[in-house]
């Protein structure tokens, strides 16, 4: 009986080291998996956020382009007709753009131009002392007229 007693302790000993092995094992692999999610989130959130960056600078190239082609599209009226001022909207495909030409008195032009692509707003600013033949004295980017 006490051999049969030491023989049932021995196995149970033997089931505990095996059952502990087993948490072991099953913990250290639910750790590998949550550091596995954690760097596989991170990966997909740095992807999102470069994607969004990437869009956002192409429509801020866009809008910069229409600003700067409403600008152009105002000189064009004004060497049409040197006494222009007034309002204008070019369209580009989806991409549209306004401009305002004021007469600062005498030849003195000032234009603003504005375009708004997606979520990004650009303006360009253009002064000009003359009309005939147009100078253009300073064409600039601005937050604001």
């Amino acid at each position: 009986m006490n051999q049969q007693n030491n023989l049932r302790s021995k196995v149970n000993c033997q089931r505990s080291i095996v059952s502990q092995e087993g948490y072991v094992v099953l913990l250290t692999v639910l750790i590998v998996g949550a550091v596995a999610v954690g760097i596989a989130t991170t990966l997909l959130i740095s992807s999102i956020d470069a994607a969004r960056s990437a869009e956002v600078e192409e429509w801020s190239r866009r809008a910069r382009g229409m600003a700067d082609g409403c600008v152009e599209e105002a000189l064009e009226q004004i060497r049409d007709a040197s006494n222009f001022s007034g309002y204008g909207k070019l369209t580009l495909g989806s991409d549209v753009c306004s401009y305002n030409v004021t007469n600062l008195g005498g030849t003195n032009r000032q234009i603003n131009a504005s375009s708004t692509v997606g979520t990004v707003v650009r303006k360009a600013k253009a002064i000009l002392d003359k009309v005939k033949p147009i100078n253009i004295t300073s064409w600039q980017d601005v937050i604001d007229f």
